[in-house]
């Protein structure tokens, strides 16, 4: 099944590549997800845990980036993963690449994610799965931009005054997420009257 999602970062996209690429930065932006090793510079280990309502998945397993093209700020990633409970995997190509946009960059990302075993029904709801990675991708984005806004240097007039600091970004619940892909599917719905 295809994916297609994209989001703004605040960089121009020489700096936004240089971010994209720091996987050990980024990983904590992304909900559920947790970096468990670096392999070497191009693999990475990790587990991701997604909870939709009643059911929660694990999934642990590995990244690799197959390509990276710096000059075009495109990249390609293959990822698997195997549920900690033996209900099945997940296989995904992800392919990204970062244009230009009046506000920094937009990142372009298309996702070709084949699920198998038990875990393989969600995937008969593409709708349910594109919403989800729709909630997923925004958080992340979220998550991302403070990010990169807490890491600015403060203006050297603005420094005297005392920062507040930033609220952490917190992953998105299952509960709301389970809410909004209702809304979502609802709306399809009601739409094609």
């Amino acid at each position: 099944m295809e994916i297609n999602n994209s989001f703004e970062v605040p960089l121009p996209p020489k700096e936004a590549w240089k971010v994209l690429m720091d996987i050990e930065r980024i990983a904590p932006c992304m909900p559920g997800a947790e970096l468990t090793g670096v392999v070497d510079k191009d693999t990475y280990n990790g587990k991701v845990s997604v909870k939709l309502g009643p059911v929660a998945l694990a999934f642990v397993g590995q990244v690799k980036f197959t390509e990276r093209d710096e000059a075009n700020y495109k990249a390609r990633v293959k990822g698997q993963g195997k549920d900690s409970k033996g209900r099945g995997g997940a296989n995904a190509t992800i392919d990204f690449k970062i244009d230009p946009v009046a506000q920094g960059s937009l990142v372009k990302v298309k996702t070709d994610l084949a699920l198998s075993g038990s875990v393989a029904q969600y995937g008969r709801a593409s709708g349910l799965i594109q919403d989800v990675a729709s909630q997923l991708i925004g958080q992340f984005a979220n998550a991302l931009r403070a990010r990169i806004e807490a890491s600015r240097p403060v203006a050297a007039s603005a420094s005297a005054a005392p920062q507040a600091p930033k609220p952490a970004v917190k992953p998105i619940s299952g509960f709301s997420l389970m809410l909004r892909v209702l809304w979502n599917a609802i709306r399809r719905i009601f739409d094609k009257r």
